[in-house]
């Protein structure tokens, strides 16, 4: 037996279709006020930090900066594995401290940082960030983070991440 026709789409009038698209926003919340500490201009950077613990920072011609992450519920996609917006973010804050670690506490901004989803983490487990530096030079410094499974040591994620240092202006 062939399967039934599909239905026929409903369709909205533009006026029907607009408020659709507005109550869909206001579920979401956009019309709620965020408290006052998500406008502090470094709150992405303390909402980053705070999903990480036991930083450690080794000094010298080839620095590294290593640290934990705890998959936890605010960190999980769908299907209770680390989102990848996470990574993203973990990787960018964990190669920058490598980058400063490196160049020192000059100015520099994320030029390029690609990402490669090798394998899941779940819900509760614990990986091990780990960012080295591969290439510096006076105005670009070369990062690769490593994400690896804390009790099977299986990667899970790489990044490379491109940061340029800012030219001193002089005047």
């Amino acid at each position: 037996m062939p399967p039934p026709p599909p239905d026929e789409p409903q369709r909205l009038s533009p006026a029907e279709s607009r408020e659709a698209t507005l109550a869909f926003f206001r579920r979401l919340g956009v019309g709620v006020h965020l408290p006052a500490r998500a406008e502090r201009p470094d709150a992405f950077a303390a909402l980053v930090r705070a999903v990480l613990s036991s930083a450690a920072v080794s000094a010298g011609p080839a620095p590294r900066v290593s640290c934990t992450l705890t998959v936890s519920p605010a960190l999980v996609n769908r299907y209770n594995t680390l989102h990848g917006g996470a990574v993203a973010a973990v990787a960018e804050a964990v190669g920058l401290a490598c980058a400063r670690a490196a160049a020192g506490d000059k100015e520099m901004f994320l030029g390029e940082l690609s990402t490669a989803y090798l394998a899941a983490a779940r819900l509760n487990s614990e990986v091990d960030v780990e960012a080295h530096i591969l290439r510096k030079g006076r105005s670009v410094v070369v990062t690769t983070i490593e994400f690896r499974l804390k009790d099977t040591k299986k990667l899970c994620y790489t990044s490379r991440a491109t940061f340029y240092i800012m030219p001193v202006a002089s005047l």
